[in-house]
């Protein structure tokens, strides 16, 4: 019963901006930590960016700082990642997913709750 969904993913071109959305439901997001993750075929899945339950923790992979912001609104059940300067290197299939945790985890072992992804093309 317990659900992440991702949306707003497509297609931008380089120096282009997205914001996805990652919707949560059978559990209460008060008490877990949510990561943004990206993947290619052919690669590891990679960690982008993560947020404490509270949102009073964050961190970011250091190939997206100051491009990237991760948010959460508990009250709407959703986390959001925003992304700007998009290039190419960014495209790929991104994941949320949730942990029991009142810290910022960054280890993608300790994620058990995922959703479905959503695809980003940079591209001209």
């Amino acid at each position: 019963q317990r659900k992440l969904v991702e949306s707003g993913g497509g297609l931008v071109q380089p120096g282009g901006s997205l914001r996805l959305s990652c919707e949560v439901s059978g559990f209460n997001l008060d008490y877990y930590a949510i990561g943004w993750f990206r993947q290619v075929p052919g690669k590891e899945r990679e960690g982008v960016s993560f947020i404490s339950s509270g949102s009073d923790m964050i961190q970011y992979a250091d190939s997206v700082k100051g491009r990237f912001t991760i948010s959460r609104d508990n009250a709407k059940n959703t986390a959001y990642l925003a992304m700007s300067s998009l290039t190419p290197e960014d495209t790929g299939d991104y994941y949320c997913a949730a942990t029991y945790s009142s810290y910022v985890i960054t280890d993608v072992k300790m994620y058990d709750h995922w959703g479905q992804g959503t695809r980003v093309t940079v591209s001209r």
